[in-house]
C-alpha cells in the first residue's frame, strides 16, 4: 500500500535526499573551516620587496621549496582537478561534489603557500596576485552556487530564480578551467619577471597567439570525438565556423599589429600582411562552406591560412639563433596541421562530414592536424625574447627545447582525450552500446560474429589437443562435406531452379 501512495513516495524520495543534501553540506563546511584557517595565515604574511633591484619585478633569490610547493600543488589542482571535476558534473556522476571540495580544500592550501614562502621576491601588484582574487571569486561563487542547487529549493521566488542559477553555475564552472590557464601563465612570467615595460606587446603576441593553436586543437578534438553529430544539427560545415573566426581575427590583426603613427618596421609589415590574408581567406572559406544547393560543404580554406601562416613565421627574422630555429619549428608544425588538415578533408574523408554517417568513428589520420596545433600553440607561446633568452644562456640547444615543448604538448593532447572519453562513455553509452553491439551480435576486432559460430569454435578448439592424427583428417573431411552441405541449402532460387 505505502508503494501505491504518493505521499509515502514523496516522503521516501524525501529521506533519501537529506543524506546526500547533508553530505553535501558537510564537506563544503569542511572546505569554509579549511579556507578560514588557511586565508588568515597568508593574510598575515608580509609582501617584502626590500631585495628586488630598483626597475625589476622581481630579487635575484632563487624560488625556494615553499614555492615550488605551490606552483605544482596549484597546477595539479586547477590544470587537473578542477577540469576533472567539471566533467563528471556534466556527466552527473556521484563523484562530482566529492573532488570538486577536495580540490577547493587544497586550492586555499596552496594559496597559503603562496604567501609563506621565502626566497624570491615579487612585486605586491604583479598580475599574478591580482588575477588570483577574481579566480578564487569564481571558485568560492562556484561553492556557493553548488550548495545552494544542493538544497532543491523549489518553491516561490526560489524555484523562479532557480533555472538561472544552474545556467550561472553552468557557464561558471565551464569558464573556470579557461581562467586557470590563464592563471598558469601570469604565474609563469610573475616567476620568472618577464613581460614588462617594451615585452609586454610581445608578450600578449606570444601567448594570445599561442593559446588560441591550443584552443583551436581542443575544439577541433571535442568536435571529431564527440560533436559530429552536434555539427550536423547545425546545418553547417566545419569550415563555416573556422573561417568565420579567422576572418574576425584578421580584422582586428589587421588594425593593432601596428602602432599607427609611428614609422613602419619590418614585423609591423609581417603582421599586417598577414591579418589582411586571415580577413580575406576567412571570407572566401565562409562563402565557400556551402553547396550550390545550400547544403555544407568542407573547403580547403582554414588549411590553408594555417600553411600559409606557419610559412610566413618559419622565416621570421630572429636576433638569436635558438630563437630562429624555435620559430622555424613552430612554422613547420603549423604549416604540417594545415598540408594534413587538406589532406584528411579531401582525400581521407573525401568532402564528406565524417567517417562515418553515425559519428562515432575516426580515422588514426585525423589526430595529426589536431595534434600540430597543440604542439604549434606551446612553440609559439615559449619563443618570446626573453624566454629565448633564458634559454640560450641555460645551455640547451634548440633540439633539446623543441622535444621538451613536444612532450608538454602530448601531455595535454592526452588529457584533453582522457576527459572526452570519460565524458563520452557516459553521456553518449545507449549510442555507443547500439554501435558496438548491432543487431545483438557481439564484435570482434570490429566484426559481428554469430554466437552458434562461437560455441562450434570453441568446441572444436578444446578437442583439438585430444584428436589423434586420423580423427583430425576424419572430422577435417565430415566438415569440408558439411560445409558444402550447407552450401547447397543456401543457394539462390534461381540455382535451386537451374538443377
Amino acid at each position: 500500500m505505502a508503494l501505491n501512495n504518493p505521499a509515502a513516495r514523496r516522503g521516501g524520495a524525501t529521506r533519501s535526499l537529506i543524506p546526500r543534501v547533508s553530505s553535501s553540506i558537510t564537506a563544503t563546511a569542511a572546505t569554509a573551516v579549511l579556507a578560514a584557517a588557511f586565508i588568515p595565515m597568508a593574510s598575515g604574511h608580509d609582501h617584502h620587496e626590500d631585495q628586488i633591484p630598483e626597475g625589476a619585478t622581481i630579487s635575484v633569490e632563487p624560488l625556494d621549496t615553499t614555492l615550488w610547493l605551490h606552483i605544482f600543488l596549484q597546477t595539479f589542482v586547477f590544470g587537473i582537478l578542477f577540469p576533472t571535476g567539471m566533467v563528471l558534473g556534466m556527466i552527473k556522476s556521484r563523484w562530482h561534489v566529492p573532488l570538486q571540495v577536495l580540490a577547493t580544500a587544497l586550492a586555499f592550501l596552496g594559496y597559503a603557500l603562496g604567501h609563506l614562502h621565502k626566497g624570491r621576491q615579487f612585486i605586491s601588484n604583479n598580475v599574478h596576485a591580482s588575477f588570483a582574487n577574481i579566480l578564487f571569486l569564481m571558485m568560492i561563487s562556484q561553492v556557493v552556487l553548488g550548495v545552494y542547487l544542493k538544497l532543491h529549493l523549489e518553491k516561490g521566488f526560489q524555484g523562479r530564480i532557480r533555472p538561472f542559477l544552474r545556467i550561472l553555475h553552468s557557464i561558471n564552472g565551464k569558464a573556470f578551467p579557461l581562467a586557470s590557464w590563464v592563471q598558469m601563465v601570469f604565474g609563469g612570467i610573475t616567476a620568472l619577471g618577464f613581460c614588462q615595460g617594451e615585452h609586454t606587446g610581445q608578450c600578449l603576441a606570444h601567448f594570445i597567439m599561442g593559446s588560441a593553436f591550443i584552443a583551436y586543437g581542443v575544439l577541433l578534438t571535442i568536435v571529431l570525438l564527440v560533436g559530429q553529430l552536434w555539427l550536423r544539427r547545425t546545418g553547417r560545415s566545419q569550415e563555416f565556423f573556422d573561417s568565420a573566426v579567422i576572418a574576425a581575427w584578421g580584422c582586428v590583426n589587421t588594425f593593432t599589429e601596428h602602432r599607427w603613427g609611428t614609422a613602419w618596421v619590418r614585423n609591423d609589415w609581417q603582421h599586417t600582411t598577414m591579418g589582411v590574408i586571415w580577413w580575406a581567406a576567412g571570407l572566401a572559406g565562409v562563402w565557400l562552406s556551402r553547396n550550390r544547393d545550400g547544403t555544407p560543404k568542407r573547403n580547403f580554406i582554414p588549411g590553408f591560412v594555417l600553411l600559409i601562416t606557419g610559412w610566413a613565421m618559419s622565416a621570421h627574422p630572429q636576433e638569436l639563433m635558438i630563437s630562429a630555429m624555435t620559430h622555424k619549428m613552430f612554422g613547420y608544425s603549423l604549416m604540417g596541421a594545415g598540408l594534413t588538415r587538406i589532406i584528411e578533408i579531401s582525400f581521407i574523408l573525401k568532402d564528406k562530414p565524417a567517417v562515418s554517417d553515425q559519428g562515432y568513428e575516426t580515422h588514426s589520420f585525423q589526430y595529426v592536424p589536431v595534434f600540430l596545433l597543440y604542439a604549434s600553440g606551446f612553440l609559439f607561446m615559449s619563443a618570446t625574447e626573453e624566454q629565448m633568452a633564458l634559454v640560450a644562456g641555460s645551455g640547451i640547444d634548440h633540439v633539446a627545447y623543441v622535444l621538451i615543448i613536444y612532450s608538454l604538448a602530448f601531455i595535454l593532447f592526452l588529457f584533453v582525450n582522457i576527459l572526452i572519453h570519460l565524458y563520452d562513455r557516459t553521456a553518449n553509452a545507449d549510442s555507443l552500446n547500439k554501435t558496438t553491439h548491432g543487431n545483438g551480435a557481439i564484435r570482434l576486432n570490429g566484426r559481428p560474429t554469430n554466437p552458434e559460430t562461437q560455441l562450434r569454435d570453441a568446441g572444436e578448439f578444446e578437442l583439438e589437443g585430444l584428436m589423434s592424427d586420423d580423427e583430425d583428417d576424419e572430422v577435417a573431411s565430415r566438415r569440408n562435406l558439411l560445409k558444402n552441405e550447407r552450401d547447397e541449402g543456401i543457394a539462390s532460387p534461381s540455382t535451386a531452379a537451374r538443377r
